[in-house]
Formats: structure tokens, C-alpha cells, sequence
């Protein structure tokens, strides 16, 4: 019988799995939609708003910690992923109506590159070498998947570069949710994340001259995917994960994601998805699966998952 670290991080690794296939959805829904990107961006985290606030009601949040911040700290860690995940969605919604959707979702998911760096760095997390050689084979995975969409042509590279650009505001959001995690529910951080980041995008749109309003009911469902199927759910599980699962571990989890969005693009689109995609797919899921057997193995071994959070 496994005991309770290890059942908490195999239940982490669970919903964080179903979250990453859930935001895999994001990038070609967002391409089907005929909005501008920081319109979409805006309704997105708006309608979120309402269910999130009922996730808060019901969620509990974890039991207070000796090292709970009080006070103005703690809005700040709960305002926080709203301000990066609106950096995030600014960033990668404009790269997205550039470039292709797996080279959005590749670039994008750079993030582990960035999160492992900071959680070494900052949150002396210790990585080790059997780690990073599953972290290699999972982005080197992403890279071959959307190899076949990859090029050089000088009118797809600002797309390119806001994809890149995304994958910071992206590990610098897990990095947030990560701290906000550690005393607040799931709940209530998609609920600030929601409620922080829909205004900044409303501005950012309006700024760029979009047209706020959609006017026909493809959008209006496109949106409600994104909303309840991406950011609720998707997100939900991410940040649901985030409080139980290592960081540096849920960062390579997530890079499920180009594998969900590629195989949507060359479904909905028509984008190549040949051998070499597989190829890169199998890879993907080889580093996820290498990672998790480690990551349950370590909590198994040492105890060093945290204890059951609620929420």
C-alpha cells in the first residue's frame, strides 16, 4: 500500500495530466476563432469568471501554515498568476495568428527550461541528472513534433518571437500559482487569476483597436470552450496539480500540451502530421512518463511530497 505523499502526488500527477490535455486545446481554438487575439484573450478569462467563483465557494482552503503570509503579502501572491497569466495570454494569442498552432504550442512550452532554472536558482529545489535527462527527452520530443511546421519564412518570425517570449510569462505563472498554492485552493487562485488578468487583456484589446463584441455564434461557442474547457478545467488541473506536484516536474508534465495541439491542427486545420510527429509525440510521452515514475518513486523513497492539500 502506497502511502499518503505518494498518494498525494499520484493523484497531483493525475488531475495536472488531464489539466495539460485540457490547455492543449487552446491554441487551435483559439486559431478557429475569427476575434483578435487579445479579444479572444479578454473572453476568455471573463467567463471563466462566474464558474470560478463558484470553484472558490466550494473549494477549502489548506490548513494556515506557520509561514502563511498575512496581510498585503498574501494578496500579493494571490493577485500575482492573474498578472502573469495576462502576460501569458497577451504574448501567445497575438503568436498564434501568426505563426502555426504546434509552433505556438512548441515555443510557448519552452517553459520548463525557464521553470527549472528559477526553481534551482530561487527555490533551491534540487534537480538531479535523471531528471534533466527526462526533461531533454520531452522537449527534444516537442521540438521534433512541430519540426514538420517549422520555418523560416521572415513573415512567420514575430510570430515566433511572442511564442518564445510567452514561454517566460508562462514558468514565471506556474511559479506563482506555485506559491499561491501553498496556502490558497485551487479555487481561489483561478478565480484571482480570472478576475486579475480579464481587465489588463480588455485594455490591451482595446488599445490595439479590436472589436470587443462577437457578432456570431461560432465565436460566442469558440469562447465558451476556452473559458470552461481550457481555462476551468485545463487550468483548474493545472494549478489543482501545482499543490502537490514538484514544480520542475508539472513543468514537464504540461508539455502534453503541443502533442494535444498538434494532433488538433492537423485534424482541424490540415497541418502536416507525418512519421517524424509521431516520432516526436512518443518522445513527448516517454520524458512525461519517465518523470512522473521518478517523481512518485521520490515521494515513495523520501517523503518529500508535500501533505495532502485540500483544494
Amino acid at each position: 500500500m502506497r502511502d499518503t505523499s505518494d498518494k498525494t502526488v499520484l493523484i497531483g500527477l493525475i488531475v495536472l495530466t488531464a489539466g495539460a490535455v485540457a490547455t492543449g486545446m487552446a491554441a487551435p481554438l483559439v486559431k478557429l476563432s475569427g476575434l483578435g487575439p487579445q479579444t479572444v484573450g479578454f473572453w476568455r478569462m471573463t467567463l471563466a469568471i462566474p464558474f470560478a467563483f463558484a470553484w472558490l465557494l466550494l473549494d477549502r482552503n489548506p490548513p494556515a501554515k506557520p509561514d502563511t503570509p498575512a496581510g498585503p503579502k498574501r494578496w500579493f501572491f494571490l493577485v500575482l498568476p492573474g498578472l502573469m497569466f495576462a502576460g501569458d495570454l497577451a504574448f501567445w494569442h497575438a503568436g498564434i495568428k501568426i505563426t502555426s498552432v504546434a509552433n505556438a504550442t512548441f515555443l510557448a512550452n519552452l517553459q520548463p527550461v525557464f521553470v527549472v532554472l528559477a526553481a534551482w536558482l530561487i527555490f533551491k529545489e534540487t534537480i538531479t541528472r535523471q531528471f534533466l535527462l527526462a526533461a531533454g527527452l520531452a522537449v527534444a520530443g516537442a521540438a521534433l513534433l512541430s519540426a514538420g511546421n517549422l520555418t523560416v519564412a521572415p513573415d512567420r518570425w514575430p510570430g515566433d518571437v511572442l511564442s518564445i517570449a510567452t514561454a517566460v510569462w508562462y514558468a514565471a505563472y506556474i511559479l506563482a500559482v506555485r506559491q499561491a498554492r501553498r496556502f490558497a485552493s485551487t479555487g481561489t487562485v483561478i478565480f484571482f487569476t480570472a478576475a486579475v488578468s480579464a481587465p489588463i487583456l480588455g485594455i490591451v484589446a482595446l488599445a490595439f483597436g479590436e472589436t470587443i463584441w462577437p457578432t456570431s455564434a461560432t465565436d460566442w461557442l469558440v469562447l465558451a470552450a476556452l473559458a470552461v474547457g481550457v481555462q476551468i478545467i485545463g487550468q483548474g488541473g493545472v494549478a489543482f496539480g501545482l499543490g502537490r506536484v514538484p514544480t520542475p516536474v508539472a513543468s514537464i508534465v504540461i508539455l502534453i500540451q503541443p502533442v494535444v495541439a498538434s494532433i488538433a491542427g492537423w485534424w482541424m486545420f490540415g497541418e502536416a502530421f507525418s512519421p517524424l510527429h509521431y516520432a516526436g509525440a512518443a518522445l513527448v510521452l516517454a520524458g512525461v512518463y519517465w518523470v512522473q515514475r521518478r517523481s512518485r518513486a521520490a515521494a515513495t523513497a523520501s517523503g518529500l511530497a508535500k501533505p495532502p492539500t485540500k483544494g
